[in-house]
Formats: C-alpha cells, sequence, structure tokens
C-alpha cells in the first residue's frame, strides 16, 4: 500500500510538471522578437515616412535664364533612401512628373522641389553645378524642361551627361514607400 501510494504521488508529480509545461509552451512570447523577426525582402511593407531623394539623368542639361533643359531624358527616375531604410528603386520619368500637374496640397505644384543640376565638363574633365527649384515639367519626346528659379550656381560650359537630384521631402507617405523600393506605391 505504501509503495502504491508513493507511486501515486510521483504519477501526481509527474502529470503536474507535464501541465506546467505545456501551459508554458503555450503562454511564450508567440511573435519573434526583432532579431528573430523573419526576412522581409521582396515582400511588400506597410507603408512609412521614408525621407529619399530622386535622381533624374540625360545626356545633357543646358540652363539658359529660368528654363532649364534635358536632352536624352531617361525615361525612368532613380529612388532611394539612406539609413535606417536603405531602400531603392525606379519610377518612371512621366509618372513623377504628375507630380506637377496635381491638386493635392502635398503635390510638386504647390511646392516646387529643390534640386541639384550636376553636369559634366568634358573640356575640364569635371563637373558643374547649379541649384534651381523645379517648376512646370514639359516633356516633349526625351526633351525635359523646366521653369526654374536659379538658387545657385550655373551650368556654363557644362557639355556632358547630367544629373538632377531631388529632395522628395514633401510628398505623401504612400507615394514615398512601396514594396519595390523608396517611391511611387501606385504606379507600375
Amino acid at each position: 500500500m505504501k509503495a502504491s501510494r508513493s507511486l501515486a504521488a510521483l504519477t501526481t508529480v509527474g502529470v503536474f510538471f507535464a501541465l506546467s509545461a505545456i501551459a508554458d509552451a503555450q503562454t511564450a512570447n508567440p511573435s519573434p522578437t526583432p532579431a528573430q523577426a523573419p526576412k522581409t525582402i521582396g515582400r511588400p511593407q506597410p507603408p512609412q515616412i521614408v525621407p529619399s531623394m530622386i535622381v533624374l539623368n540625360a545626356r545633357g542639361a543646358k540652363l539658359e535664364g529660368q528654363k532649364l533643359t534635358l536632352e536624352g531624358i531617361s525615361p525612368n527616375a532613380i529612388i532611394f533612401a539612406d539609413r535606417p531604410v536603405r531602400s531603392a528603386g525606379h519610377a518612371m520619368t512621366a509618372h513623377l512628373l504628375e507630380e506637377w500637374s496635381s491638386n493635392a496640397p502635398d503635390s510638386f505644384a504647390k511646392t516646387p522641389p529643390n534640386a541639384t543640376v550636376s553636369v559634366f565638363n568634358k573640356a575640364k574633365a569635371g563637373v558643374t553645378d547649379a541649384v534651381v527649384v523645379l517648376k512646370s515639367p514639359k516633356l516633349e519626346g526625351d526633351r525635359l524642361t523646366f521653369d526654374v528659379d536659379v538658387l545657385e550656381g550655373d551650368l556654363a560650359g557644362a557639355d556632358g551627361a547630367a544629373s538632377v537630384f531631388m529632395d522628395i521631402v514633401n510628398l505623401p507617405i504612400a507615394r514615398r514607400t512601396s514594396h519595390h523600393g523608396a517611391w511611387y506605391a501606385g504606379k507600375p
């Protein structure tokens, strides 16, 4: 009888520990910690504020008075964000230009972006820069023109490839983030 009581007590203790282990397993943290979180490369991400830059590339650029002309404009723009996001992507240049025709209060039509136009100078093997405010773009074939306010510099003597570096800080969050980069969730 004493042996059966000892066996019953041991069984009860064993069942208690087994049930405790099961309960602990069910109440353990079901979501992974940030260090254990699964990788999200290639998966849609929720919108977030991502300060980004846009780069337009062209065969050349001329700044004459209040008019910037980009010859041989690339059909797509490069968009990128630095730390901590490190996001990059592309947008069609034509889609980007829609920001100047939007009536939204945070569009480029309402708040034109500043940009640095950087053009190679073949003769001097250097670069010439101008800082401008970009307004009223017009795309005709591979020629893109902007009305501009020149803030600093000029492009005198620049005769090579050109890049226009734009800050998109004023655009809404949905257009600043997407599953395929830092820009234009709503455009293919």
